[in-house]
């Protein structure tokens, strides 16, 4: 990169008009979400000087207790993103069903799909947390908009990302051509380019799970981590370090910036359920994100982006990060 400042708004310009990329909507749209990450950011900074930690007194579509920003975050975005005339509806991990663009605004081509605040038990005690979006396309010649709409493979994404709120706030993103960061310039107010073509080593020394889940393992898993924990003893020859924030979005910005694996896969608790995490909110941005850096994303059996979802609140089980290690969980539950 040169020392010139390249501003998210001149990227994706450059990304719609010079490469040819994006259509002029797609990065309205993509703007427009970069503002409402921008306010989410303010009110995660300010925590209880805003009044917004501690939880509400409200469950979401999963049943899970929500936390205040949670649904400040959800609104955000909701009301951000419903006036530009870019979007037909938005769906979001905190929502039953989807939120189509009310009557008195235009309609648009594109679907938003969102997890406001990704990382909600770490709200409280100061750890990272973030926003994750995805973008599709509504199908061609369809009248009006419903949940089948959404219901595409991640493949078929046109845009995805998401934001970190940590000691920066950075705005990772892919439109297809490689993944890009962007750290929050706090007195100008906008996001500049810091990062480009950015790539995750295809061999690592880290891995991320949660470890309280261990005898809830299927064997595959058991395996793999078996053999990083017994280190350069064991069949992998060498040590491995293990890291786990409990917020996927701190995760997976940490295998993208350095490499690693990140794994929260099917396990006994709830047999009947595929995973924990959501295929169209978590697990299909992500993938992608982690594909357009030269790695790998499976639920242990096939390619994530693969996957055609069934319902809106779809789970999956998710291994993704270094292609190598991926490879090797994939084939110890194939047996390939």
């Amino acid at each position: 990169m040169s020392n010139k400042r390249i501003s998210l708004t001149r990227y994706l310009v450059e990304q719609q008009r010079v490469d040819g990329h994006i259509p002029s909507q797609l990065r309205l749209l993509l703007e427009v979400v970069a503002r409402a990450c921008k306010s989410i950011s303010q009110a995660v900074n300010k925590g209880d000087l805003g009044g917004v930690l501690g939880a509400a007194s409200t469950e979401n579509v999963q049943g899970e207790m929500q936390k205040q920003l949670d649904i400040i975050a959800n609104e955000v975005l909701i009301e951000a993103n419903e006036w530009g005339g870019h979007l037909a509806a938005m769906a979001s991990e905190e929502m039953d069903s989807i939120y189509v663009v009310p009557n008195r605004y235009p309609q648009g081509e594109y679907l938003l799909l969102f997890d406001p605040l990704d990382g909600s038990s770490n709200i409280d005690v100061n750890v990272s947390i973030g926003t994750i979006f995805s973008v599709l396309k509504k199908p061609e010649g369809s009248i009006g908009v419903s949940e089948q709409d959404f219901l595409q493979r991640g493949a078929q994404q046109v845009a995805a990302g998401y934001c970190v709120y940590g000691p920066q706030t950075t705005l990772v993103l892919t439109v297809g051509d490689g993944v890009a960061m962007f750290t929050l310039d706090r007195e100008q107010g906008s996001f500049v380019l810091t990062k480009e073509n950015v790539q995750i080593p295809p061999d690592t020394k880290e891995f991320a799970i949660n470890m309280s889940n261990m005898r809830h393992w299927d064997a595959p898993v058991k395996r793999y981590v078996d053999e990083c924990l017994i280190g350069k003893e064991g069949p992998r020859g060498k040590d491995f370090n293990m890291r786990w924030v409990a917020s996927m979005v701190a995760d997976v910005h940490r295998i993208l910036t350095r490499g690693g694996i990140f794994m929260y896969p099917w396990d006994k608790r709830e047999p009947e359920k595929p995973g924990k995490l959501r295929l169209m909110y978590e697990a299909n941005p992500m993938g992608w994100l982690v594909e357009q850096a030269g790695g790998a994303a499976t639920n242990g059996k096939q390619r994530i982006l693969d996957i055609q979802p069934g319902k809106l609140h779809e789970r999956v089980s998710v291994i993704l990060g270094s292609k190598n290690e991926v490879e090797r969980v994939t084939a110890y539950h194939t047996g390939l």
